[in-house]
């Protein structure tokens, strides 16, 4: 029997970013730029992923590195599944064109790069204070929030968990 070999291809390191960038751009795409941990994905992850897509042609989520993760002190368990798994279920979903993990606290530096056309985060956030708003501000990009479900966390996931035990 052959083996069949998947090729992830979505799955990409910062320089050949700018490779597909180029080709995105060349072809008059509309790119979008999302990140975050999606640690345990959940309906509320696919909800705001799909959301975030409906807003240009390109998907380009920024993924916290498990180092990154630290960073945030979301807690000492955290990340509970590992940056290659996170990535790989992303890769996984149609709407998401590119991953790109990072390692610093924010992905300031990545929005640096990718300049995308319009940057989503959730309506937790006000525009004003989303990392890489000043980016788009000053190119003439748009800052989108996108409401999310209630009651669906990474956080509250793991709570129950804990309290099952």
């Amino acid at each position: 029997m052959k083996k069949i070999e998947i090729i992830r291809n979505k799955i990409i390191d910062p320089p050949a970013l700018n490779h597909n960038l180029a080709v995105w751009r060349f072809q008059d795409k509309k790119i979008v730029f999302t990140n975050g941990v999606f640690d345990l994905l959940h309906l509320g992850h696919i909800d705001y992923l799909s959301k975030a897509k409906d807003q240009g042609d390109v998907l380009i989520v920024g993924l916290n590195s498990d180092a990154s993760v630290r960073l945030l002190n979301k807690g000492k368990n955290r990340p509970i599944t590992g940056q290659q798994s996170r990535s790989m279920i992303l890769d996984s979903l149609l709407f998401v064109d590119a991953v790109v993990l990072f390692d610093e606290e924010t992905p300031y530096n990545l929005i640096k790069q990718v300049q995308p056309d319009v940057l989503v985060k959730g309506s937790d956030y006000k525009a004003e204070d989303i990392v890489g708003f000043d980016i788009l501000k000053a190119k003439g990009g748009e800052v989108v929030t996108i409401d999310l479900l209630v009651g669906y966390s990474t956080t509250a996931i793991e709570r129950k968990i804990r309290e099952e035990k």
